[in-house]
């Protein structure tokens, strides 16, 4: 299965995410990185961009797709069977809710919708029970979209801050693949 595989600015999160790639690899799946510009370019407490993107394009064996232009020919040329956007940010859930194309991940989603083929959505944002609730509840709905199930993270010190539980994107992949979504996502 050829996974296109998305991250966008939940960088403590980044971590998780290179381990998912690095499993799906060692599983024999092909994954090609994609990486919205933030993601790509910010240094954090989490790690320098340079570190990351090394390790993440070590782990796939392939270069970053970073632009927007790079990210158009996804669909057209029928790059990928999935695209997992994981972590998928409030910001990258918004915009996917509302249509809105002005980053090479959500240009990634969109040119890989035009084939009506599965997005797996892996949500991750510290208002997933305020603001982003209803950009989450808009993308259930939607067709081609699966989300993978995902639970609060710190409802103390974060009380409205959900993410998802990665150990559980392969299964999500491989029940997007057959139109089927994880019956009990919020956990």
């Amino acid at each position: 299965m050829r996974i296109g595989y998305c991250l966008t600015g939940s960088f403590c999160t980044f971590r998780k995410a290179i381990d998912t790639m690095s499993e799906l690899v060692e599983k024999g799946y092909d994954v090609t990185p994609i990486m919205s510009e933030n993601a790509y370019n910010t240094n954090t407490r989490f790690g320098k961009a340079s570190y990351i993107n090394a390790e993440i394009e070590d782990v796939c064996g392939k270069e970053i797709i970073r632009t927007i232009t790079g990210a158009e020919p996804i669909g057209p040329k029928d790059m990928f069977d999935i695209l997992v956007v994981a972590p998928c940010t409030g910001n990258t859930l918004a915009k996917l809710a509302n249509g809105v194309t002005d980053t090479c991940v959500t240009m990634a989603v969109k040119s890989h919708l035009r084939n009506s083929k599965p997005v797996v959505i892996g949500v991750s944002t510290n208002d997933a029970l305020g603001a982003a609730a209803k950009n989450i509840g808009a993308l259930m709905n939607y067709k081609n979209y699966y989300l993978v199930p995902f639970g609060m993270d710190d409802c103390d010190k974060k009380p409205k801050s959900m993410v998802c539980d990665f150990s559980l994107i392969e299964r999500t992949i491989l029940l997007a693949a057959e139109g089927k979504r994880i019956n009990r996502i919020i956990y």
